[in-house]
C-alpha cells in the first residue's frame, strides 16, 4: 500500500559520494569535495525528512498502530530455507527517528567542516571518509536483520578508525585510532558470538521474526543452558557487550576520550550523536527479547548507571574541553542505557524504552552543538585547554549564545529539550529502582556543574593574553551552530510518545512535576556552584582539590583505568603469558623443527658422496657389498 523502496537511496547516496570523492576528489579543487559531499548529504537528509513525514503522518493516519515496513530488501546469502542474510531497509519508528538523527548531524558536520578544515592537507580524503562513515551508520540503523547490522557495525568501526587517525602524522592520533579500533573489535567479538548463538538456536537473523511475540526467541525460546543460564541469556549479554564497546560503557570506555584526537567535526559526528548511540540502538532494536531476559536487562541498567556516574565525576576534573565533552557523552549514553534497563523492572515496561529513545533524539542536537561550539572556540584561540581561555563572550557572540543554549539543554533546565527527555528517564528509574534513581539524580547535578564549569571558564572567567584577537567563526561554521541550537531549544516539544512507538497508547510520556521540580533544583544547584567557583577567578577550586586530594587525583587520572589496562596487558599478559609462550614457540617448537632439519642436513652431507655420479665408485661399492654379503653368509653357514 505504501511504497518506501526509494529509502535505499538515503543509504546509497553517501556510498556513491565516498566512491566519487575518494577516486576523483584530487582531480578538482579541494572545496569541490566539500560542496559535493554536503550537497549529497542534503539530498539524503531531505529524503529522510520526507520518509518521517510519510511514515508518521500518512501511514499513522491510516493505522493507529504503526506498521513495520520493509522498504527495500534483497537476498544476499542463503544457508537454509529459514536462515539467510538479506540486505535491505527496515522502516519502523526508531529506524525513522535514527535516519533523521544521522542525516541531520552528518549534514551539519559536512557543512561545518568546509570552514573548519579549509586549507587542511587531505581535505578530499576527509570528505571521502566522512561519507563512508555516514553510509555505514545509515546501513546499520535500517538493517532488516542482525547480520546486516553486524556488517555495517564493523564498517562503522573501520571508518571511525580512518577519521580518528585523519592527522596521521601525529603519533597521538595514530595511537588513538588504533586504541579505538582494538577496544571495539574486542567488544565486537562478543557481539558476533552472541549473534551466532541467537541465530543458531532461533534459526533466523531477521529482526521481524526474532522480535515477534510468537517467534523463536520470545514465543518458543531455546531451552539449552550453559553454566546455570539459558543460551538466550548468554546471547543477549554477549550482544550487549558489543553495544557497550561501541557506546563506550565501562569498562570498555577507554577509547572514547583519546578519540578526541580526530578533527572536531568528527567528534561531533561520531562521538556525540551517531556511533556512540549505536549500542543504545542495538539494545532498543532487540528490546522485545531483552525484556524476556531479566538478568541481561539488569546488567544493561547497572552498567549504564555506573558509567554515567563514573564519567560525570571524571568530567568535573578535566581541562581539555573536548575530553570533558567526551566524558559527558559517556555519561549521557549511560543515562540512555539505564533507562532501557529499568524498562524491564516492574510494570510500565515501555516507559524507560521511550525515555531512552527520546533522550537519544534530544541528545543528538545539544551534544553535536557542544562539540561544534568547542571547534569554533578552538579555531579562535588555538588551544583545547580551559585554563588558556576566558572572557570570550565578547569575541564569539554566536558561539557564546549557542553554547549556553546547549549547556542549559544538557543540564535539564526547562523549556530546553534535555529537560523533557532527562525527566522521563528519572521518572522511569523512580518507578522501577530507587538505587538507580538516586544515582541518576546525582549525575543530573554533576552534569549541570561540569557543563557550566566549562561555560563560565570559557566565556567569563579571567581574560587571557591571547597572541591574536579571537574572532567569530565563518558562516559555514556558525550556521550549523544556529540550526542545532534551535533543535536543542525546541526538540523537547515534539510529541515523541505519539510518534516514535509501535503503539501510541502504551508508551505515553508526560512530565511528573514531583520528580521534575527536584531535578530542576539539583541542576540549578550545580549551576550555582559552578557560578561561585568559576565566574571569576577564585581559590575555591584549588582548595576543594586539595581537600579531596587522593580522590581528586584519582578522578583527574581517570581512576587509573588506562594504567590498569596497561598493567594487565603488559605486565601480566605480555610478560607472564605471552613471553613464556613466545619462548616455548621459539625454542621448543621452532627449536625441535630446526634440530630435525639440522640433523637431516648433517646426515645428508655425510652420505652425499654415495651419490657422486662416478661409475667406478658405484662399481667399487657394489663389488665391496657383494663380497661383504658373501663373507657374512659363508661365515653364518659355517
Amino acid at each position: 500500500m505504501f511504497d518506501f523502496s526509494y529509502t535505499i537511496w538515503i543509504v546509497l547516496i553517501p556510498f556513491f559520494l565516498f566512491i566519487l570523492i575518494g577516486f576523483l576528489g584530487n582531480k578538482f579543487k579541494p572545496a569541490v569535495s566539500g560542496i559535493v559531499g554536503s550537497a549529497g548529504l542534503f539530498i539524503s537528509w531531505i529524503l529522510s525528512i520526507y520518509t518521517a513525514y510519510k511514515y508518521f503522518f500518512v501511514v499513522g493516519r491510516v493505522d493507529d498502530v504503526y506498521q513495520q515496513i520493509i522498504g527495500y530488501n534483497t537476498l544476499w546469502l542463503r544457508f537454509t530455507d529459514t536462515l539467510h542474510i538479506d540486505m535491505g531497509v527496515f522502516i519502523d519508528p526508531i529506524s525513522v527517528m535514527m535516519l533523521i538523527v544521522v542525516t541531520t548531524v552528518s549534514l551539519m558536520a559536512h557543512i561545518y567542516s568546509t570552514g573548519y578544515l579549509k586549507g587542511e592537507k587531505g581535505f578530499e580524503r576527509y570528505y571521502a571518509f566522512l561519507s563512508l562513515f555516514t553510509f555505514a551508520m545509515l546501513g546499520l540503523v535500517v538493517a532488516t536483520n542482525i547480520f546486516q547490522m553486524y556488517i555495517f557495525w564493523e564498517l562503522v568501526g573501520v571508518s571511525s578508525y580512518l577519521l580518528i587517525g585523519f592527522y596521521y602524522t601525529r603519533d597521538t592520533a595514530v595511537a588513538a585510532s588504533k586504541k579505538a579500533f582494538i577496544v571495539t573489535r574486542f567488544a565486537d567479538l562478543g557481539f558476533l558470538i552472541g549473534i551466532l548463538l541467537l541465530s543458531y538456536y532461533c534459526g533466523t537473523f531477521d529482526f521481524l521474526t526474532l522480535t515477534s511475540p510468537t517467534g523463536p526467541a520470545i514465543g518458543t525460546p531455546p531451552a539449552a543452558t550453559f553454566i546455570g543460564m539459558s543460551v538466550l541469556t548468554w546471547a543477549m549479554i554477549l550482544i550487549f557487550m558489543g553495544g557497550a564497546g561501541k557506546s563506550a560503557m565501562f569498562p570498555l570506555h577507554i577509547w572514547l576520550p583519546d578519540a578526541m584526537e580526530g578533527p572536531t567535526p568528527v567528534s561531533a559526528l561520531i562521538h556525540a550523536a551517531t556511533m556512540v548511540v549505536a549500542g543504545v540502538y542495538l539494545v532498543a532494536r532487540l528490546f522485545p527479547i531483552y525484556i524476556t531476559v531479566p538478568i541481561a536487562l539488569q546488567l544493561v541498567a547497572w552498567v549504564g548507571a555506573f558509567s554515567s556516574l563514573f564519567a560525570a565525576i571524571i568530567a568535573c576534573t578535566q581541562y581539555d574541553i573536548k575530553r570533558v565533552l567526551a566524558y559527558s557523552t559517556m555519561s549521557q549514553i549511560g543515562y540512555m542505557m539505564c533507562a532501557l534497563g529499568v524498562s524491564g523492572m516492574g510494570g510500565h515496561e515501555g516507559l524507560g524504552y521511550m525515555a531512552s529513545m527520546f533522550h537519544l533524539f534530544t541528545h543528538a542536537f545539544f551534544k553535536a552543538l557542544l562539540f561544534l561550539c568547542a571547534g569554533a572556540i578552538i579555531h579562535a584561540v588555538h588551544s583545547n585547554y580551559l585554563h588558556e581561555m576566558g572572557g570570550l563572550r565578547k569575541y564569539l557572540p554566536i558561539t557564546h549564545i549557542t553554547f549556553l543554549i546547549a549547556c542549559l539543554a544538557i543540564a535539564g533546565i526547562p523549556p530546553f529539550s534535555g529537560f523533557f527527555s532527562k525527566d522521563e528517564i528519572l521518572v522511569a528509574a523512580y518507578h522501577h529502582d530507587t538505587a538507580l534513581f538516586l544515582i541518576e539524580y546525582v549525575v543530573a547535578g554533576l552534569t549541570a556543574f561540569y557543563m557550566f564549569r566549562l561555560y563560565f571558564g570559557i566565556f567569563w572567567g579571567k581574560k587571557q593574553d591571547y597572541h591574536h584577537a579571537p574572532h567569530e567563526a565563518p558562516k559555514s561554521m556558525t550556521i550549523p551552530l544556529i540550526f542545532l541550537a534551535f533543535g536543542a531549544m525546541f526538540a523537547g516539544f515534539i510529541p515523541f510518545s505519539h510518534l516514535v512507538t509501535s503503539d501510541r497508547h502504551i508508551f505515553e510520556l508526560h512530565t511528573e512535576w514531583i520528580i521534575a521540580i527536584p531535578s530542576i533544583v539539583i541542576a540549578l544547584v550545580g549551576i550555582g556552584v559552578a557560578w561561585v567557583m568559576y565566574l571569576k577567578p577564585t581559590g575555591i577550586p584549588g582548595k576543594i582539590a586539595h581537600a579531596l586530594h587522593g580522590f581528586y587525583r584519582a578522578a583527574y587520572h581517570k581512576f587509573y583505568v588506562d594504567e590498569l589496562y596497561l598493567f594487565i596487558t603488559q605486565k601480566i599478559i605480555f610478560d607472564h603469558i605471552s613471553k613464556p609462550i613466545a619462548w616455548f614457540d621459539r625454542h621448543i617448537v621452532d627449536g625441535s623443527m630446526n634440530g630435525i632439519s639440522y640433523v637431516t642436513n648433517q646426515a645428508s652431507d655425510r652420505i652425499k658422496g654415495f651419490q657422486s655420479g662416478q661409475l667406478q665408485q658405484y662399481a667399487l661399492v657394489f663389488v665391496s657389498g657383494a663380497v661383504i654379503l658373501a663373507l657374512v653368509f659363508i661365515y653364518l653357514w659355517t
